[in-house]
């Protein structure tokens, strides 16, 4: 009897050791997870949703915002998550069948580097599904993408400068070449040019978004041109931008953020991208059984792009400007002004 006794315990010490390497090992995540995975007071089990970035979340930047968005889903949708951070494209084919061989319903991948390898992963898993941030992807049955309207941001943006002018020239300088930043310099123009016929648009592509000093002297050069708004969207050379606004007494418009601390008597507003509310809405489309493999294209009417508050240009600003900032934003919202990305 004290044998067996003896191999019971054995056995189930066994197991439990067991337990606790499989738990150790089986989130195949770099940095972490988070909510275990118990059922919810309905007793349905909580949505599992994992996250590749391909830099760290910490970089207070595009890595940093989709963690963001993970711990939204977490917190607004119970969901069960977990992420890999510095996630290389060589690597991420086993990450991404990790996650799936683990049972997650949806599994992100912010950027559109991770397209072609969820493309080609996702038919081996079709109750997945596969979202790459940044992206117009799609396969049938289950892969979509996610992308901002920055084409409609952009158009918010220039509204707003056109309003803001007195010289009537404004400026618009975007980042590196690409079609998130084009696109939002494009929107810009369009927007100025709606709002006053007449105006005259500055716009320049840096070709880098971390230049500062490009930036600025860049904005120097429109600013001595006559321009007395400027938006630069540029990530951190935007910082470049709002300096020489500030510096030469105009003002600017911040871009993807609430800038308005880096040149509080400088930045009007900013028209703010909300990568986080956009992962959710996506998300909870799947979890609600909503979705279809179409790519998401989110903007004001969705709370994925808005207006930063005016600050210490609250009491600046006219009532009559500020209404017919507000009516641009409502005809956005409402969908009755659709700014297309083609």
């Amino acid at each position: 009897m004290r044998v067996r006794r003896f191999g019971k315990s054995l056995a189930v010490l066994c197991i439990c050791l067991v337990m606790v390497v499989v738990t150790a090992c089986g989130g195949k995540n770099s940095a972490g997870s988070s909510n275990a995975g118990s059922e919810s007071s309905s007793g349905e089990k909580p949505l599992k949703v994992a996250l590749l970035t391909p830099g760290p979340i910490n970089d207070n930047g595009w890595n940093a915002t989709a963690y963001a968005g993970l711990m939204k889903i977490k917190e607004e949708l119970g969901a069960e998550t977990a992420y890999s951070e510095k996630v290389g494209t060589s690597d991420a084919a086993e990450f991404i069948r990790g996650y799936a061989d683990d049972g997650y319903d949806v599994i992100i991948g912010h950027g559109f580097e991770y397209g072609d390898v969820m493309k080609e992963i996702a038919p081996d898993y079709t109750d997945t599904w596969f979202l790459v941030n940044s992206a117009t992807i799609t396969q049938e049955p289950n892969l979509t993408s996610l992308s901002l309207n920055n084409k409609e941001q952009g158009y918010l943006m220039g509204s707003i400068a056109a309003l803001m002018s007195k010289s009537g020239t404004v400026a618009a300088i975007g980042g590196s070449e690409i079609p998130p930043i084009t696109n939002s310099v494009a929107g810009f123009e369009l927007g100025a040019k709606e709002m006053i016929p007449s105006i005259n648009v500055l716009t320049t592509m840096l070709g880098s978004d971390n230049d500062v000093a490009k930036a600025k002297e860049t904005a120097i050069s429109f600013i001595e041109k006559g321009a007395d708004v400027v938006m630069t969207n540029a990530n951190q050379a935007g910082l470049g931008g709002i300096e020489a606004a500030q510096q030469k007494g105009v003002y600017a418009i911040g871009s993807n953020q609430d800038q308005n601390s880096s040149g509080p008597d400088t930045v009007v507003t900013s028209v703010i991208q909300d990568y986080p509310e956009a992962m959710k809405v996506v998300v909870e489309r799947i979890k609600n059984k909503q979705m279809k493999a179409e790519s998401q294209l989110l903007g004001v009417k969705d709370g994925a792009i808005y207006l930063a508050p005016f600050h210490g240009f609250e009491d600046k600003l006219s009532q009559e400007i500020k209404d017919k900032i507000n009516a641009v934003v409502e005809l956005l919202k409402s969908g009755e002004k659709v700014i297309s990305t083609e």
